[in-house]
């Protein structure tokens, strides 16, 4: 039997950060040791009761850590404008468990996972990356620990939160600097394949019947602000989870990645210099392309097995 692979999620639930914890939760590859929560789509309250509600619903017991509630040096934005006030708006969920949390800060859980496991872990990042640096900072010797750090963030040209620079790399790129110069292993997931991992409507008729999960992510997309019921929407932290299962499905290329953070119209840009033009060796494994028929099939299998 194929060995499990352990996983730390630290997430900002989030409408498609949802559907992302769903795929990894019921996925029999993952093990999933930890969630940890930061500030981004809503506040740090917010998102972990979210996620609490979550494991709730679908009576997990994973301990949950809480992160950090602002960036690093910078004021909080969020993303309530396409998430709802509440982050998770649409769904009528029981009491969120609070007995799942832990008494420490979400770095010092992650560095005890890390530390005491025998294998090294996989870090899946699908919230701005504050919670990551810290770790990276104030425990340098986790770097070794990390079998790869997976991120949904950063794009390769336009952005979602200005003109060149997508939402979780624009929260805090001073965080977003520290990961990409750490030197762990890392693959950036960025926007440009989120914009094509859209569930159609032909997909989401078909999820709304399969289960209870299938309806209740059916409620949260009609709150949802990332494309249209129409013309598909789009899951941005699922193509997170995807890559991390079938990596397969995606077109992957060696990159140095730069982040900006003293640009005044660009501060958050990723910088991913495919052509060289830096002269600087890679650091992060960049998802360029996606596989768009295989990824919706990857999502109905994913919820069909949310039961």
């Amino acid at each position: 039997m194929k060995k499990l692979r352990k996983t730390i999620i630290d997430t900002d639930p989030g409408i498609d950060d949802a559907v992302a914890i769903a795929a990894a939760l019921f996925d029999e590859r993952l093990n999933i040791k930890l969630f940890t929560t930061v500030a981004g789509n809503v506040s740090t309250d917010k998102v972990t009761k979210n996620l609490l509600k979550l494991l709730a619903f679908w009576n997990k017991e994973i301990p949950v850590a809480i992160g950090s509630d602002r960036p690093l040096f910078r004021e909080a934005i969020n993303a309530s404008d396409i998430h709802g006030i509440t982050g998770m708006d649409g769904y009528d969920f029981p009491e969120s468990k609070y007995e799942l949390l832990t008494k420490n800060h979400a770095v010092i859980e992650m560095h005890k996972v890390l530390m005491d496991s025998k294998e090294k872990t996989t870090i899946v990042a699908i919230g701005p990356l504050t919670n990551i640096a810290l770790l990276l900072r104030l425990y340098p010797e986790c770097v070794e620990r990390i079998e790869e750090l997976v991120i949904m963030g950063g794009a390769l040209g336009r952005g979602n939160a200005g003109v060149l620079s997508e939402f979780n790399i624009a929260v805090d790129p001073e965080a977003a600097k520290i990961v990409f110069e750490s030197n762990i292993s890392l693959t950036m997931v960025g926007l440009d394949v989120g914009e094509k991992a859209l569930v159609l409507p032909k997909e989401r008729e078909q999820m709304r019947k399969m289960n209870r999960t299938g309806d209740m992510i059916d409620h949260l997309f009609r709150k949802y602000r990332g494309g249209s019921l129409e013309t598909g929407l789009k899951m941005y932290d699922g193509c997170a989870i995807a890559y991390l299962l079938e990596p397969e499905m995606f077109e992957v290329k060696e990159s140095y990645v730069a982040v900006e953070t003293q640009g005044t119209l660009t501060a958050g840009a990723t910088l991913v210099d495919l052509d060289g033009y830096l002269g600087k060796e890679a650091n992060c494994r960049v998802c360029v392309d996606v596989d768009e028929e295989q990824f919706r099939d990857w999502f109905l299998n994913a919820i069909k097995k949310c039961d």
